[in-house]
């Protein structure tokens, strides 16, 4: 898949899997990336990487589309996680609609936005300069996180924002938030979900969610969520690693 393309098969609603990238490694990447997921998710809010860490990362994907998710909604990071070719953007911890605006006017052009214009990768270091410019704001996906109680309580605000490509949850803050952490299954969470569903359904906002197994997932596929983020590097390595040890030592 062309980088250009997440954007718009995000917003068409196509189902788009893929899985969360926390280790710094070129070489993790790739191997993810060979895998065939729709999409990577490039962790810079947890991972312990910089932008030119994420650039590396952004290379050895290849043709997968990555994604970055900024550690904040930081006007600088914003700008450079997209100047180094990242399909979108997932900004976390957004609570309110001043917070939402302020991203989208980070991450577009003008007029929509007041993105600062440089000459870096995702310009083909010159060659594509204007074309990127003249397609960017469409060609790039924003996502924004949903994952407090505050963001809940604001979701109808939000979501009726132009330039809001779709909405992620984030369960594990948000129950956190909710007074229940770590459990993403109690029904003030799934109900907190459902809110945030219902509204962004609503105008046309596609959903998107994170969760360690398939069968964390799998329920949200069937309400609609398109946008899925299953498993995490670290845990596909110690988890297999570890399932391994195990039926060798049960052997002995």
């Amino acid at each position: 898949m062309k980088h250009s393309a997440f954007a718009h098969r995000l917003r068409n609603g196509e189902p788009l899997i893929g899985t969360l990238v926390s280790l710094r490694s070129t070489e993790v990447v790739e191997i993810l990336a060979n895998c065939g997921f729709d999409w990577l998710f490039i962790d810079a809010e947890h991972g312990a990487f910089d932008p030119h860490d994420t650039q590396g990362m952004l290379q050895a994907a290849g043709q997968c589309p990555c994604v970055i998710r900024v550690p904040c909604s930081d006007e600088v990071w914003i700008k450079k996680a997209l100047d180094i070719g990242a399909a979108g953007i997932i900004v976390p911890q957004i609570n309110t609609i001043e917070q939402a605006q302020a991203v989208i006017h980070a991450a577009k052009y003008a007029p929509k936005g007041k993105r600062g214009v440089g000459l870096a990768r995702a310009h083909g270091y010159g060659p594509n300069f204007e074309n990127y410019l003249a397609n960017a704001n469409q060609d790039t996906a924003i996502i924004l996180q949903a994952e407090t109680r505050q963001a809940v309580e604001n979701i109808d605000a939000i979501v009726a924002l132009e330039g809001v490509d779709a909405i992620l949850i984030g369960p594990y803050d948000l129950s956190a938030s909710l007074g229940v952490i770590g459990q993403v299954g109690s029904d003030i969470v799934k109900q907190a979900i459902k809110t945030v569903a219902d509204a962004s359904f609503a105008k046309g906002v596609k959903m998107g969610i994170f969760g360690i197994s398939p069968e964390a997932v799998i329920p949200y596929q069937k309400q609609g969520f398109s946008l899925i983020t299953v498993g995490v590097d670290a845990l596909f390595l110690g988890g297999t690693a570890s399932d391994t040890l195990q039926q060798l030592k049960s052997n002995n």
